[in-house]
């Protein structure tokens, strides 16, 4: 896909949202059952993911950690926003990769001090990229990917979360 191409296809969507702002509102909605065990069955659209505990909170590592999930989507949605942005400002990148870290403190979630943290205390994303590009460029680049990217910006920021109970 060429910055023509990706302009084309959201021509469009963009017009729409500017005419009738209200469609430019989506839920996006994630799905999961309770499993056997300690677990968790979440449906991603293209496979089902178990997850369960982390090894450091008694998980065997047999499953996927949420924790880790969180990070993964991290990773994904800045390396699709760094791609898009890319072929938008005509930046050739030949080769990229991304690493998510996260810290966190065990004692947190497993009720050992209460004044430990449950979450991340931080979250580094790293990336590499090899292109040709001039360094204002790639500045350029990171600036508007970093500003536009859904999940970095959720985690940056914050957002309210309700937790609902239904029986």
């Amino acid at each position: 896909m060429n910055a023509d191409d990706l302009r084309a296809i959201q021509a469009p969507l963009k017009s729409r949202y500017r005419d009738d702002p209200g469609t430019a509102l989506i839920t996006l909605a994630a799905h999961g059952k309770l499993s056997e065990g300690v677990a968790c069955s979440v449906e991603t659209g293209k496979a089902l993911v178990t997850a369960g505990l982390h090894p450091a909170s008694g998980g065997s590592g047999s499953l996927a950690c949420s924790g880790d999930m969180l990070l993964q989507a991290l990773v994904a949605c800045a390396g699709v926003t760094i791609s898009a942005v890319a072929t938008a400002l005509g930046i050739e990148i030949r080769d990229g990769s991304l690493i998510a870290e996260g810290d966190l403190d065990f004692r947190g979630t497993l009720g050992v001090d209460r004044d430990a943290p449950v979450g991340f205390r931080a979250i580094r994303l790293k990336v590499r990229l090899d292109s040709d590009a001039p360094a204002e460029s790639i500045d350029k680049l990171m600036q508007l990917s970093e500003r536009y990217c859904v999940v970095l910006q959720t985690i940056a920021n914050g957002v309210p979360v309700a937790l609902e109970v239904a029986r």
